[in-house]
Order: C-alpha cells, then sequence, then structure tokens
C-alpha cells in the first residue's frame, strides 16, 4: 500500500466515525430545540457560541489548524441551527412566484406547516435549497397541456438536487378583473407564458392581446394595484381571493383535464421504502456515448431488468451544440438487486447517469 492509499484509508476510517458522531450531536441538538421551545428562547444565541468557539478552539494544539477549526466549529453550530429552526418552525420550502401562485398552492398540499419562502424564478428557488437556505424546492416539471418546463428540465441534469415526491395539481384558470370591470371592456390579459399558451383558443376568440410574465400571482398583483379596467389576469380562484379581483370567467384553459406536476426537491436522496409508494418509481438522466446505437442499448439495459419507462424525453445540452441528454421515468424500485445492476450495465453506455430521486405520487 502506498503512503496515499494509506492516508486516504485513514481519512476514510475517520469519516466513519465522524458519521456517527455527527448524528449523535445532532440528536443532542433535537434535545437543545425542544427545549428552546418550551422555554420561549431564541435559536441563535451569540454568547453561547462566542464561548463554545473560544473554549473548544484551545483544545487544537496546532496554531495553524486551531485557525481551520475555528471555521469547523462554525459550521457545525450554523448546521446545528438550521436543523433546530427546521425542528421549532417547520420547514422552508422554496417556491418561484407569488402567494397565491400555483406553486405556493402546490407548496402548501405538500407541506401544511411549512413556511413558504418566494423566489424570483426557477433556477433561484432550486439555488435556495441547494445552498442550504431553504430545506425544500417545489418546482413544475410537466403540464398536461403545454409539456415539460425545459427550465427545470435543465436544473434536475445539471444540478445536484433530488426529487423525493411528486404531486398532481389540476389547474382551473379563471379571467381574473378588478371589481367592478366586465368581460366585454377586457382588452389586454397578462400571465405566465405557460397560462397564457394554456388558454390560448379562448384568448383568440376574444381577441385578446398578451403579456407575460413571470407567475400567475404576479400578472393578478399587476391588475390588481392598477387602475386599467381593460386589463385582466389568468390564475387561479385562489389568486382572486388574494388580490382582492372579480372571476369574470372561469374554467377557460382548452383542455379539462389540465394538470401541472409538481416536484418536491431536496438535498438527501430519500431511501426510506416504508411510507406509500416511496420507491415504487424513480427518475434518471443520462447522456450516451457518440456510438452507433448507444441509446438503443440503454433502452435494452432497462427493459432487460424488467423496469417499465413512464416517460423518456431529450432535451439540448446548452454546452454542446446538437448534443442531448434524456430524462427518463420509470416504475419499480431502483435500490433492489435488478436496479443495482441495471444502474452497473448503464454506466458503460452512458457518458453521465444520474439517479435524480426515487418518490411517490399524490
Amino acid at each position: 500500500m502506498s503512503k496515499l492509499d494509506d492516508a486516504r484509508k485513514k481519512i476514510n476510517d475517520i469519516d466513519i466515525k465522524m458519521a456517527a458522531l455527527f448524528e449523535e450531536r445532532m440528536k443532542a441538538s433535537e434535545e437543545v430545540a425542544r427545549y428552546k421551545q418550551e422555554n420561549g428562547l431564541s435559536i441563535y444565541d451569540p454568547v453561547r457560541e462566542e464561548e463554545l468557539i473560544k473554549k473548544n478552539s484551545m483544545l487544537i494544539n496546532d496554531d495553524v489548524l486551531r485557525e481551520y477549526y475555528i471555521n469547523f466549529l462554525k459550521n457545525n453550530m450554523e448546521i446545528s441551527k438550521q436543523y433546530q429552526s427546521r425542528l421549532n418552525k417547520g420547514m422552508k420550502v422554496a417556491y418561484s412566484g407569488l402567494e397565491g401562485a400555483y406553486a405556493h398552492i402546490a407548496c402548501m398540499k405538500m407541506y401544511k406547516d411549512a413556511n413558504y419562502v418566494s423566489y424570483k424564478s426557477f433556477e433561484d428557488a432550486y439555488n435556495a435549497c441547494m445552498s442550504g437556505e431553504c430545506d425544500i424546492c417545489v418546482l413544475p416539471i410537466e403540464n398536461s397541456y403545454a409539456g415539460e418546463v425545459g427550465q427545470v428540465m435543465d436544473l434536475i441534469f445539471n444540478g445536484s438536487l433530488y426529487i423525493n415526491q411528486i404531486i398532481d395539481l389540476e389547474i382551473n384558470h379563471c379571467l381574473l378583473g378588478k371589481k367592478g370591470s366586465n368581460i366585454k371592456d377586457i382588452k389586454t390579459v397578462v400571465s405566465h407564458p405557460q397560462a397564457l399558451s394554456q388558454c390560448n383558443e379562448y384568448i383568440k376568440k376574444h381577441n385578446f392581446k398578451t403579456i407575460e410574465l413571470e407567475n400567475t400571482a404576479l400578472a393578478s398583483l399587476k391588475v390588481s394595484s392598477g387602475d386599467d379596467y381593460s386589463l385582466a389576469s389568468i390564475g387561479s380562484s385562489d389568486t382572486q381571493a388574494l388580490y382582492d379581483l372579480e372571476i369574470l370567467e372561469s374554467n377557460i384553459n382548452a383542455s379539462r383535464n389540465n394538470t401541472t406536476r409538481f416536484a418536491a426537491f431536496s438535498r438527501s436522496l430519500n431511501k426510506d421504502l416504508s411510507k406509500g409508494e416511496m420507491g415504487k418509481h424513480f427518475i434518471m438522466v443520462f447522456t450516451v456515448k457518440n456510438e452507433a446505437g448507444a441509446l438503443a442499448q440503454t433502452l435494452n439495459i432497462i427493459g432487460s431488468h424488467n423496469f417499465n419507462m413512464r416517460s423518456l424525453r431529450s432535451r439540448p445540452m446548452k454546452s454542446l451544440l446538437w448534443n442531448y441528454y434524456f430524462y427518463v421515468e420509470l416504475d419499480g424500485d431502483i435500490n433492489t438487486n435488478d436496479g443495482k445492476e441495471m444502474m452497473k450495465a448503464l454506466e458503460v453506455f452512458c457518458d453521465k447517469l444520474k439517479l435524480v430521486g426515487t418518490y411517490k405520487t399524490h
């Protein structure tokens, strides 16, 4: 064994011990969180933190290493505070849009007691979860009428988060105007591009002009805060109540079977197969080598291991012209021997292969 191998083995052995100690430490943090909750104390105690850093840093003899250990202690404390905050106040769930947007509705259905945090874009919400600013991120991945949400698909491929839950949210679009407005007065409608697309037939029928905004709730806010009675938004009935608008007409989307699938993203892959349908569906993204029959080989491997494909999509890679990645949803348990063997076999034909997550549906 080389000196490098020996050093790496030592690090691996230490990491195993640190993982056990980390879990033990976080369990102790749970007790701290309960005590603070019962006694009305703040999670952040700067005096206590300063004392601990000063005391524990002196356990390190090496002056240079002590500087890094102080940062290590600060990071541990920050993680502990985030965990205690999650226990005491509920999870922080990121979404794109404003209160009343369909994503916000999906958050409330998935996490009833959570704290919902609004972000301007899909990417901002995704990054908030990835950085630890939020615990969960809820984003739309597909609409039954308008198709996949390309921006989110690209985040799935390029990012590091996992999908652990998917919900199907029925979409019933309404034409919303200011109180006292009349549908005959409406000349322009404003909404998210997908909402406009889903109501395209209705818009054409009434010869409305269209304005695109980041989300349906922002569109309703624009109508509510202005004085233009010829302007209407397209959104949900929840949005109407929230922004004190009037429903001029309901169910204006072209398809009466209009459903959007929202996925919940987190930083860890959920491997708990004991809760309902968890683990019976999974998602992968991959690229294949630029060889004849490479894609066909991957599909054959999936089939030969008895996994049923629910969907298969391709998306262009932004960094490489005329190159594509593939997104596939499958039925089955990836954590079985068949699943593990399939992943090994796929690695031979795939340049990049990522298990995006196992999930249950609602």
